[in-house]
């Protein structure tokens, strides 16, 4: 066993055993306390557990190398600017009212707002955005596990469903809630310790957002020399088209989020679900401002370290990477070195989701920051996918089955259909895992896009216009929900060859579903049945500050039978 699996190991087991800990010591027998942790979680603590539950694989792992690589520079930042003003539209739009409105769950939301049919609807739409996010999380976890422990990624998967299981099974949302402030704390310390430190070795600024400042006038003309467009450069890998709507799809997208939304469900007032927004959009910040630089210096450093090597001289860090897959050089004109070049001439291709992993070993850091790194990226997987788990299991336990089947249910028959929907998921989950549709951050991009396609609509329109109607939600779901899906098939290469409708990529569709989502729910809204007055009183009121009698009545589920 090397250095670096034994530290990987090491952290490993360490942290694996403190969220298994803090799982059993909050371990729930509650509905309330298994959905939304009893909604007594403290805004910072809830600001951080958000970061978590959102800086996923795709953030952790495949940010730095989509920027780097993907995006060439600037063509990636459609990631940074999306993820990160979604939080805006979320605590100015969603979270404060749907928090007032006090339902553990967005078909529970649309279920009351709206109609048990759009509840439905809104289910389908929540199992289906959950899973295509989750798949991009366990493949996360099988790349670390793969690279860093040398088992195949089907056992990496698998021993991540384990402790997913066991930690999100037990505790519920209050398990998971206080399990991921701990993996936050693991993952911005992984990220950070290293940026801190290359940023230092490179330029002797230890902060890294500035730091990489100084080497992009470098940067630059190193592309330009191998024939690569400038890293600074605008539009050269990304059309203005696809960078507004890629922008808009991610955006949207992280506001009608189920895992994230569910999360300020759990905040103790409707003052603390917005100084939640706040805290998390703090924490996530300290990641997003330091990826362009990971991505910037690990550039770098590839074109210096590789670009014009001999194939049987290259560092240790590559040899190690491209053992296991994920670099690959064709050495087409037969001259023994690597040709690293833009176009048909290339021989060098770097998978995006390494750059971060590898980051601490390109740039020469000892074993144990390598092994600190991969603790982190684990974190970074295991937290959303508990979260997106949870939302799989609420839906079935509690919108389909308590809801639906048996409205009789005790509590604890309640609980332990979540718990057993729940480990179905998780079943589900590590399939996907293993066999994932793409790299782990365009999976998960998918999944943005589809959630921007059906929810964002239904739950601005449900808030902010009374005469939004149940037949003008479910077919702004149902249509914006298949189309963009039916788009994402035709068009992302692994399922079809479609260039798509004026070159709009699969991963910015979402936009367009969105506004084909809200045409057709205001269309049909104009034409059907209006909400009862009741509902359109509460849904005015809960806009306003302070509780009103009204507000109070709904959320001890006792609004007059009309409604």
């Amino acid at each position: 066993m090397s250095d670096i699996q034994l530290w990987t190991l090491i952290f490993a087991i360490i942290t694996f055993s403190i969220y298994i800990y803090i799982a059993y010591a909050s371990r729930v027998n509650s509905t309330a306390g298994f959905y939304v942790a009893g909604g007594g979680i403290p805004a910072p603590a809830n600001g951080a557990a958000i970061a978590a539950d959102w800086m996923s694989a795709a953030s952790f792992i495949s940010m730095a190398g989509i920027v780097a690589f993907a995006g060439n520079g600037y063509g990636g930042s459609v990631y940074l600017m999306g993820w990160t003003g979604g939080y805006v539209l979320l605590a100015l739009l969603l979270a404060p009212y749907l928090r007032k409105f006090g339902k553990y769950t967005i078909p529970d939301f649309v279920g009351d707002r709206y109609s048990e049919s759009a509840r439905m609807v809104a289910v389908l739409a929540a199992i289906v955005v959950s899973f295509v996010y989750v798949a991009g999380q366990m493949a996360g976890v099988g790349l670390v596990f793969t690279r860093f422990l040398g088992v195949s990624p089907t056992a990496g998967v698998a021993i991540g469903m384990g402790i997913v299981f066991f930690y999100a099974v037990l505790g519920g949302m209050k398990g998971i809630t206080w399990t991921q402030v701990t993996q936050y704390t693991v993952l911005i310390i992984a990220y950070l310790i290293p940026a801190v430190a290359i940023s230092t070795k490179v330029t002797g600024i230890p902060l890294p957002q500035v730091g990489f400042g100084q080497i992009l006038d470098e940067l630059n003309g190193l592309q330009a020399d191998l024939g690569f467009a400038e890293y600074t450069a605008a539009f050269t890998g990304t059309n203005m088209l696809n960078m507004v709507l890629i922008t808009a799809a991610l955006m949207f997208g992280t506001a009608g989020l189920p895992h994230v939304i569910v999360r300020f469900y759990t905040a103790k007032s409707v003052r603390a679900a917005r100084f939640s927004a706040l805290w998390a959009l703090f924490f996530i910040a300290l990641l997003y401002t330091t990826a362009p630089s990971i991505a910037a210096f690990s550039k770098l450093n590839v074109i210096k370290d590789v670009s014009g090597t001999a194939i049987d001289q290259t560092p240790g860090w590559f040899n190690t990477w491209a053992d296991v897959g994920l670099i690959t050089v064709n050495d087409a004109n037969g001259n023994g070195l690597i040709d690293y070049t833009s176009g048909a001439a290339n021989e060098l291709i770097l998978n995006n989701d390494i750059i971060v992993l590898a980051a601490p070993e390109i740039a020469g850091l000892p074993a144990p920051i390598v092994g600190l790194v991969a603790a982190g990226a684990l974190a970074a997987a295991l937290s959303t996918a508990s979260g997106l788990l949870l939302v799989i299991s609420s839906s079935v336990a509690n919108d389909v089955y308590y809801k639906k089947i048996n409205p009789q249910a005790t509590e604890a028959r309640q609980l332990l259909v979540g718990r057993i929907a729940m480990g179905g998921a998780i079943l589900v989950a590590g399939y996907l895992g293993i066999n994932p549709p793409g790299f782990v951050a365009q999976v998960v991009a998918l999944a943005f896009g589809l959630a921007a396609a059906s929810f964002f609509p239904i739950l601005v329109l449900g808030i902010f216009w009374k005469n939004c109607t149940a037949a003008g939600a479910t077919a702004g779901m149902l249509v914006g929900l298949a189309t963009t899906m039916a788009y994402m098939l035709w068009t992302i290469e692994i399922y079809g060859n479609g260039d798509g409708i004026f070159g709009i990529a699969e991963t910015g569709f979402g936009t367009i579903g969105m506004l084909i989502n809200f045409t057709v729910t205001i269309i049909v809204s104009q034409f059907t049945t209006k909400p009862s007055p009741v509902m359109q009183e509460l849904v005015e009121e809960i806009r306003y500050p302070g509780k009103t009698k009204l507000v109070e009545a709904h959320a001890k589920g006792q609004l007059p039978p009309e409604v």
